[in-house]
């Protein structure tokens, strides 16, 4: 109960005091991703690009957040800020030449759509539910993992790094440069 409340005012300030797009309470949704190509699908196509170079985007996304053989979750989350920082490089077409598709709007960034969910069920090799996740454009970058004021936060750090081995959801962190913990007593409103 506490928890909740706890996580019903982080989520409020991020939507109420930031502008964050609340997403809901995905708890029983299927097929939640650390990049929702709907929400990022419907960006890029109000920034101007046509659903081929948004689908050759989506690829190169894809293939940058893949984890297997010799690739690491590490090398994963590299491949990743590359394209969030440096944009995606295509060809609309074969005999053309590359472009630049930019993922975040760097320099305006009130133009980038951020967005919080909570309880996103996300299913692995051992299904997780992070408490609350952090969107900008449909990407994930951020997890927040709330605690009760009697727990330390040692215990949510432990459980984000658990997280993020293979045996539990350790792609949905390809994307993820924000990971925090946050005991209770750390949200409560101030006195002053």
């Amino acid at each position: 109960e506490r928890e909740h409340r706890t996580q019903e005012r982080v989520v409020a300030h991020f939507r109420d005091a930031l502008g964050y797009r609340y997403l809901g309470n995905l708890k029983t949704r299927e097929g939640n991703s650390n990049i929702e190509e709907e929400l990022l699908t419907g960006w890029l196509t109000r920034r101007g690009h046509s659903l081929q170079i948004i689908g050759k985007v989506l690829h190169e996304l894809g293939k940058a957040k893949a984890i297997g053989g010799s690739k690491t979750l590490y090398d994963a989350n590299r491949e990743v800020y590359g394209l969030l920082r440096y944009g995606v490089k295509v060809r609309p077409y074969a005999s053309e030449q590359h472009i630049t598709v930019w993922l975040i709007d760097w320099e305006n960034p009130e133009k980038n759509d951020f967005a919080v969910a909570e309880e996103v069920t996300i299913t692995g090799e051992n299904t997780k539910r992070p408490d609350i996740v952090l969107y900008v454009n449909g990407i994930a970058i951020g997890v927040l993992e709330l605690k009760r004021s009697t727990v330390s936060v040692s215990e949510g750090i432990r459980q984000n790094l658990d997280n993020q081995k293979k045996v539990f959801i350790e792609p949905f962190f390809a994307t993820g440069y924000l990971i925090e913990s946050v005991a209770g007593e750390s949200l409560r409103p101030s006195k002053d």
